[in-house]
């Protein structure tokens, strides 16, 4: 049995934006429910965001230690980044991000994963792609000043410490679990990483132009 996610809207009998922020706002939606009753549902409304899962030929994957406030924890990530236009092509954020946080490129990029950060609190939907064929990057390092960026560490970790990582709930950050998690089913795979999707597949929570 194939099963997979579909398409609807309930109705919506008010929508209000009580908060706007710089990046994301918060919406209150009045909503029609089966039954005929109206509930509210309050949620962030997000852009939608990129993650890069860079694989070297040693098998290791690219990986960030990053402060995050609201967990008030430092977690290891994969680089990632918003997609800040409307209709941005989430291969080029996907790429602009591995080069401004890693200064990093990557000669074959597929889709890993799509998936939903917190759908019942969020609208964020985030692409993870796989990078392959990995290389310095050219020119002067990126630098943001007064960014979390600033203070990363970089490093590149085999990916069985990952995943051991991952399943003893030592790694929680969304993008890292969903990536290292498909990479290692993807790699046993029977098609293996060549049967990954191509990275300009269509996405129909974040539609874009090629």
């Amino acid at each position: 049995m194939g099963i997979k996610d579909t398409a609807e809207s309930w109705e919506t009998v008010s929508a209000e934006r009580p908060f706007q922020g710089a990046k994301t706002a918060v919406a209150s939606d009045r909503v029609r429910m089966p039954d005929g009753s109206v509930a509210r549902r309050d949620y962030q409304v997000h852009p939608g965001s990129v993650c890069v899962l860079a694989l070297d030929d040693e098998g290791r994957v690219l990986v960030l230690s990053q402060y995050r406030h609201p967990v008030r924890r430092r977690l290891w990530e994969l680089p990632a980044g918003l997609l800040d236009v409307v209709g941005e092509n989430p291969l080029h954020g996907a790429q602009r991000e591995l080069y401004e946080e890693a200064h990093v490129k990557a000669e074959d990029w597929r889709v890993l994963a799509d998936f939903y950060a917190s759908p019942g609190g969020s609208d964020e939907a985030i692409r993870v792609f796989l990078a392959r064929g990995v290389s310095d990057a050219e020119g002067e390092r990126y630098e943001e000043s007064g960014s979390e960026e600033a203070d990363m560490e970089v490093a590149w970790v085999p990916l069985p410490e990952l995943v051991r990582g991952v399943l003893a709930g030592e790694l929680g950050n969304p993008g890292m679990v969903t990536g290292v998690l498909a990479l290692s089913v993807a790699l046993a795979s029977e098609g293996g990483l060549d049967s990954l999707r191509p990275a300009q597949s269509p996405w129909p929570a974040r539609p874009y132009e090629a």
